[in-house]
């Protein structure tokens, strides 16, 4: 492809021919011990301009004046070396070749020639760049907001390389726990010491920012740093991992602050994505509730799955809309369907059924708020739980489903609220369809996720906002908590591998104090507890301290993956459905009492609290 030559890029073109004279003539006053051969200077011009046009030639088709002086890499230099190398063996051809009057050419000039050769041309643009760079970067990086880069592996290596260009960062100091770095220095950036000695390194360089440059770190090393950061009053942040630093999603520089889940010290998921999608590709897919925080993640998690079709059913115009406009912008090729219904609605979900024939059913849509279920709504909550779940089932079970996946809860676990008790009753219908139907039943139940429109989070998010206090209801209170992109690869990794009537228990972690991670949140908003006060409020209704994830009858089984347990529960009655239906289509109760002494003849181990309020509880977590 021709070369439009610029003004610039000739002003190039005449150093190179320069550096041919300085280097030819170089070379002759290095070799006669810098006293000029008259001697023989007919035959040193007559090289010369030999030299002239091959090096020229050479020099356009190396392709020497594509690049910008300014940003002159290895590349760029590559280009000027194969110049020079051409350059030079145009050198020996010429004494090989020619006959030229006078003295032979010295051979020290086949060494000489090109080497002074690479030096100028070289050494020119490595000097232009450095020139350039200085005047525009040099005034910024005294002014830029002092920040320490914890990590000095090629990370940091880049980071540091990358912020030298920015104005509104200076580094000042690295940190790293591999001690044979320290004392040493990367970029003109000196290493001084561990993570440990993060807090005296703010102090000695005043600075108040802190950048995370290890995204192939375990979650547990990330954790420690970023809790020594904050400890010490520091705005952090991380820079993106590792599998999307390779995958050229993101830069280094595209640093984000440090959240919630970056302290949860959670291993990445690793799903066996050629089994899930062998199971899923080119299959008629329907998801309940698929507006959801659960429910619009699995068909995000599905669309990579190549399926023939997502059917997403939502009771939520905007909800519904929200997910539709997602696919548009990010999966357009992927076939979507977006049907407004309610799963209770029995001609509605006939009607899906029987025009779109889904091959497999994620079911996500459930009432999930604790206290809002708790006083007031209990009917509801049976009805949209268990009595939505049991329409579902049955009609797939009656059109053949492959299989029919329930998102459940760890509340379900010896539930003490109606939430809780709903989703183990809608476990059970799962169960007993297990029994009798050739389409494979499966439940997956796990806890908390963060984000998710039930979760604490976002709460502590608008309390922190509003300049506190943040709510909690017991200092001792915990939960287990997982991302919601983690937990749909799960739910999938579960559905794939599942065979009919299993419970799978997602590997939670430890338990998180509701309390620490209020702390977390506050301190990672840039506030400190006495700006932002933490409240504790009681329990509320139908409430645990410790969430559990298997029943105490229950237990579990290893599977393939290391993240999923199969839990082994008690069996269901053969004529549980026969009565559960009629319980449901018979009774219709308003009173919440009349509602729990319901549940008790189904669910056992679900225990009431002795008193229960008829008033929402106060906004607290």
């Amino acid at each position: 492809m021709p070369v439009r030559i610029s003004v610039h890029a000739l002003l190039v073109f005449l150093f190179d021919l320069l550096a041919v004279v300085f280097a030819w003539a170089g070379g002759l006053l290095i070799r006669f011990n810098f006293v000029w051969p008259s001697n023989n200077s007919s035959s040193t011009f007559l090289i010369l301009a030999i030299l002239l046009p091959i090096h020229a030639l050479v020099c356009y088709w190396a392709g020497l004046y594509r690049g910008i002086w300014r940003f002159a890499s290895i590349p760029d230099l590559k280009r000027v070396l194969n110049a020079i190398a051409f350059s030079a063996v145009g050198l020996l051809m010429i004494k090989a070749l020619f006959s030229v009057p006078g003295p032979v050419l010295p051979r020290s000039m086949l060494v000489l020639y090109p080497v002074l050769l690479a030096a100028i041309m070289c050494g020119g643009r490595l000097a232009w760049r450095m020139w350039k760079e200085h005047r525009m970067y040099r005034s910024r990086s005294a002014v830029g907001e002092p920040v320490i880069i914890v990590g000095a592996g090629s990370s940091g290596r880049m980071l540091v390389h990358t912020l030298e260009h920015r104005a509104d960062w200076r580094v000042v100091a690295l940190l790293d726990d591999d001690h044979t770095k320290w004392g040493r220095e990367l970029s003109g950036i000196p290493i001084e010491g561990s993570v440990d000695t993060l807090p005296q390194m703010l102090k000695k360089h005043h600075a108040t920012h802190v950048i995370l440059a290890m995204p192939s770190a375990s979650p547990a090393v990330i954790k420690r740093a970023a809790n020594t950061a904050m400890n010490a009053n520091a705005k952090v942040f991380i820079v993106p991992g590792i599998e999307e630093l390779m995958c050229g999603r993101v830069e280094i520089d595209a640093m984000r602050p440090i959240e919630v889940e970056d302290l949860l010290g959670r291993e990445p998921v690793h799903i066996n994505a050629a089994h899930v999608h062998q199971v899923f590709a080119h299959r008629t897919i329907l998801v309940t509730g698929a507006g959801g925080s659960i429910g619009s993640e699995l068909c995000r998690q599905l669309a990579n799955f190549e399926p023939k079709r997502l059917l997403l059913l939502e009771i939520s115009e905007f909800a519904l809309y929200s997910i539709t406009e997602w696919f548009a912008s990010h999966h357009p090729e992927v076939n979507i369907v977006p049907l407004i219904g309610n799963i209770r609605d029995e001609a509605r979900i006939e009607e899906v059924f029987s025009t779109w024939h889904p091959q497999a059913v994620f079911h996500a849509a459930a009432y999930k708020h604790v206290p809002l279920m708790e006083n007031g709504n209990a009917w509801q909550a049976v009805s949209n739980n268990v009595f939505g779940t049991l329409r579902l089932a049955h009609c797939a079970h009656r059109h053949g489903v492959e299989r029919f996946v329930l998102i459940s809860t760890d509340k379900a676990v010896n539930p003490t609220n109606i939430m809780g008790a709903t989703k183990r009753l809608a476990e059970m219908v799962c169960q007993a369809f297990s029994m009798l139907s050739d389409t494979r039943f499966g439940i997956v139940r796990f806890g908390n996720v963060l984000g998710s429109s039930g979760s604490v989070v976002p709460k502590f998010q608008a309390q922190i906002a509003r300049g506190g206090p943040v709510t909690v209801t017991h200092p001792e209170i915990t939960r287990y908590f997982m991302s919601i992109p983690e937990a749909a690869q799960l739910v999938l990794q579960a559905a794939a591998q599942g065979e009919n009537g299993e419970i799978f228990v997602l590997d939670m972690g430890e338990p998180v104090k509701i309390a620490e991670l209020a702390r977390n949140m506050i301190r990672l908003s840039g506030y400190t507890e006495e700006q932002i006060a933490i409240e504790f409020t009681g329990l509320r209704p139908g409430e645990k301290l410790y969430e559990e994830l298997l029943a105490d009858a229950e237990q579990t089984l290893p599977t393939p993956h290391p993240k999923l347990r199969i839990a082994r529960s008690r069996q269901v009655n053969k004529d549980f459905l026969g009565k559960l239906q009629n319980w449901l289509q018979l009774s219709t109760p308003s009173d919440d009492e009349a509602v729990r002494r319901g549940i008790r003849q189904w669910v056992d181990e679900y225990t009431p609290p002795p008193e229960t309020g008829t008033s929402l509880p106060k906004d607290a977590a």
